[in-house]
């Protein structure tokens, strides 16, 4: 019995590592040396590079203000979601480079992108953002078509005579 291990420094010690807590994860900020945190994010077909830094809040999506590249409410709507979640409204500045895709996929592309920026940036955000369902990437896209279909799923009108 006195040979078991009991605690947990006994067990790093014989495992040859620091602390097993943080070999199993890493709560450290993932910042760059102009202290900007990068992710990328996916949505249908369109992806985004997205950098965020401490800052006013102010959104740049390819070079153009956020208003004017989706210029529909909903989309802006989409954007701010991870901040308001977050509770971090107007404290970072968003970068983002979007390519492929439409409007609609492209928003959601920039969305997770900064979700998963503003996690890297501060790990304690993690809990209300995978909460939120922000995190995770939305898997949906376009069925293909098939042959012998007029679309995906649709077939050619049927005619009895």
């Amino acid at each position: 019995m006195a040979d078991q291990i009991t605690t947990l420094e006994e067990l790093s010690a014989v495992a040859g590592v620091e602390t097993v807590a943080e070999e199993l994860v890493s709560h450290e900020p993932v910042r760059d040396e102009l202290g900007r945190s990068y992710a990328t994010g996916k949505r249908k077909d369109a992806v985004a590079r997205v950098w965020i830094k401490p800052g006013s809040g102010k959104v740049t999506v390819n070079g153009k203000e956020m208003k004017i590249y989706f210029a529909r409410p909903v989309l802006q709507m989409i954007l701010r979601q991870p901040f308001q979640v977050a509770g971090v409204e107007d404290q970072f500045d968003v970068n983002a480079t979007v390519k492929g895709g439409g409007l609609s996929g492209q928003a959601g592309a920039v969305k997770h992108g900064v979700s998963k920026a503003l996690q890297l940036y501060d790990p304690s955000l993690r809990g209300a953002l995978k909460a939120a369902g922000f995190l995770t990437r939305d898997s949906r896209v376009v069925e293909r078509k098939k042959y012998g279909k007029r679309k995906a799923r649709r077939s050619f009108q049927f005619s009895k005579r």
